[in-house]
């Protein structure tokens, strides 16, 4: 594909933003609540995915729906970092990569997709090590816990064997259970990501954390990604396809 035409859908927002600077002359346009023509940002999906190659989904949970019929209908990519989603919205999600390239993630860091591949296999090293999920962001988000901690999560439940929903403790009161994985989720400044997992038994402990310093780098990731799925047939792709493919 010679002439790449990257969407954002968020354009508006801290990350949509960023993903426009690093998608350059290839930048199509976006979608914002508050359309701007002479900026080719526009309300309609329809009308980006008419004029774009693949979308990057950095807005909100809302949106998926309208989205997931919208850029499937195109033949549009969808690269989707949107978190937050219901059941109704992932099986859309689903439903749309029998049609075309989907790639979902919930973080688009290079480092933290070597993370959740660590997480998945220590889970499954250490299944009778107590799991505890440490995140913390600015003051500003609005879900808890993070998308990449419940990522992180979901990478030690399948380590283990087990599905995140039926194991996952978001209320620290009580005694612990075995077999949890616990979450604990901090608002405060300007924190852009900050994520632990600690595997905790009696007389031993380990930790990884990942530290994001920069929001640009999870722009990169995303147009990297981008780039990289326009060229893929239909399927449900993650981060991790993009690494094994380029390195």
């Amino acid at each position: 594909m010679t002439d790449l035409r990257i969407g954002i859908a968020g354009i508006t927002g801290r990350l949509g933003s960023l993903c426009a600077q690093e998608a350059g002359t290839a930048l199509s346009g976006g979608i914002s609540r508050h359309p701007i023509p002479e900026e080719h940002i526009t309300s309609s999906p329809d009308e980006l995915a008419q004029r774009s190659n693949v979308i990057i989904d950095v807005s909100n949970a809302a949106t998926i729906l309208r989205h997931a019929e919208s850029f499937s209908r195109h033949h549009c990519a969808w690269v989707l970092g949107t978190t937050g989603l219901d059941d109704a919205a992932q099986k859309a999600v689903i439903d749309a990569s029998h049609h075309i390239p989907v790639l979902q993630a919930a973080n688009f860091s290079p480092a933290l997709t070597i993370f959740l591949d660590l997480a998945r296999q220590i889970g499954a090293a250490l299944p009778d090590y107590d799991a505890e999920i440490v995140e913390t962001h600015h003051r500003q988000k609005l879900d808890a816990p993070s998308g990449t901690a419940l990522a992180i999560g979901d990478a030690v439940a399948q380590g283990r064997g087990v599905t995140l929903k039926d194991v996952a403790r978001t209320d620290q009161n009580g005694l612990r259970p075995d077999g949890a994985i616990g979450f604990a989720s901090l608002r405060g400044g300007q924190v852009v990501g900050a994520h632990d997992l600690m595997l905790l038994a009696a007389d031993e402990e380990i930790t990884l954390s990942h530290r994001a310093l920069d929001r640009r780098v999870f722009a990169r990731g995303a147009v990297h990604a981008a780039r990289w799925l326009a060229h893929q047939q239909p399927g449900l792709y993650n981060m991790a396809d993009t690494l094994r493919t380029t390195r």
